[in-house]
């Protein structure tokens, strides 16, 4: 399920359809599909398995050798992974701390996401990581701060948490630090 639309199931991009695909459509780019999902919730529970130190959902890995097979097909092709969002866990507890109400949200694990940069994968969307950074710096300070109801007060720390969290994934996770020339 993903924006309301939903599918009794869910396939993987078939790298032997993405040439035909990329010839007809002209497109400058591919979003494949190896496991990513928009959103916190991109799986369900029984998808994932749960760390016994911690209780946390881990996701199933991404499908590499899809991503692979059409960079073999079509090498040097950009790729884009849409739904690729982290989901830090450290924001997901801040929400819940302050009163949000987030079980089980998970993403894709970053190390998986850093294996994605250093292939043909050119654009990997996080928009969710930065929602989930905003909503939990502005409840933290509703929260501390519960006669406050000017936005300047509690968006300014929101932009603070995404920017920090833009650094870090521009830095340590995209490999994207220093390119922007």
């Amino acid at each position: 399920m993903e924006d309301e639309v939903a599918s009794e199931e869910s396939h993987y991009t078939k790298p032997e359809e993405v040439i035909d695909f990329a010839t007809r459509t002209g497109c400058d780019s591919l979003a494949i599909s190896i496991g990513t999902s928009h959103g916190a919730y991109k799986f369900k529970p029984e998808q994932c398995t749960r760390d016994p130190k911690t209780g946390r959902l881990v996701p199933p890995p991404l499908a590499f050798d899809v991503l692979d097979a059409v960079m073999e097909k079509l090498p040097g092709f950009p790729i884009v992974l849409h739904g690729s969002s982290s989901v830090p866990q450290e924001y997901v507890d801040m929400i819940n701390r302050y009163g949000g109400k987030l079980p089980d949200a998970v993403g894709i694990p970053e190390e998986q996401l850093r294996k994605a940069a250093k292939s043909a994968v050119c654009k990997i969307n996080i928009d969710s990581d930065s929602r989930l950074a905003f909503t939990a710096a502005v409840r933290k300070v509703l929260a501390e701060k519960p006669a406050e109801f000017d936005p300047r007060k509690y968006c300014g720390p929101a932009r603070d948490l995404m920017e920090e969290l833009y650094k870090h994934k521009i830095i340590n996770v995209l490999g994207s630090d220093g390119k922007a020339e």
